[in-house]
């Protein structure tokens, strides 16, 4: 990758900067195009708390935004995204599962491992982001990209509940 950003050598681990940026752009644009794909998940789902679920990550998915929009201001940069081609594809994923499963007792279960593929998906990358900016020492950066963290992981914790309790349970 041919990124122009310039290191930063007069930082702590300075060497991570332009890895930093790239991810951050990469998430940034993974969250605006997950988005679009929790709308279409939540329209689909059948069960009441799936779809509660999907409406209330989509809402806290636009706070990430904004919170990531914070991140690029605490380091000085302005919040430009990129498209994420992993977000891409497992979106792309996620479409195949809806046109293909029909069947409501299914339909449920296949969502939740789609969503649960995005759910790991971000939390990697919120992981990764974090250690760079502890790394870097961009404290409010760590601090709120640690939140965001939290907040992916407790959505996970949440599928795995619904799908244990509801979707794949034969009724």
């Amino acid at each position: 990758m041919a990124n122009k950003t310039k290191s930063n050598s007069n930082m702590p681990n300075g060497h991570l900067h332009e890895l930093f940026v790239d991810e951050l752009r990469d998430i940034l644009g993974a969250e605006k195009q997950l988005l679009k794909g929790l709308k279409k998940m939540a329209t689909k789902a059948e069960g009441e708390s799936l779809k509660a679920a999907f409406e209330e990550h989509r809402m806290q998915t636009e706070e990430h935004v904004e919170r990531l929009k914070k991140v690029f201001a605490s380091v000085n940069l302005s919040p430009r995204g990129k498209t994420c081609k992993a977000m891409e594809g497992l979106l792309n994923e996620a479409d195949e599962i809806m046109e293909s499963f029909e069947d409501a007792a299914v339909l449920d279960a296949a969502l939740i491992s789609a969503a649960q593929k995005v759910e790991h998906y971000e939390i990697a990358s919120y992981g990764c982001l974090v250690t760079y900016a502890n790394l870097m020492e961009h404290r409010e950066a760590a601090e709120l990209l640690s939140q965001t963290l939290e907040e992916e992981k407790n959505t996970d914790v949440k599928l795995t509940e619904i799908a244990m309790q509801e979707a794949n349970m034969a009724m």
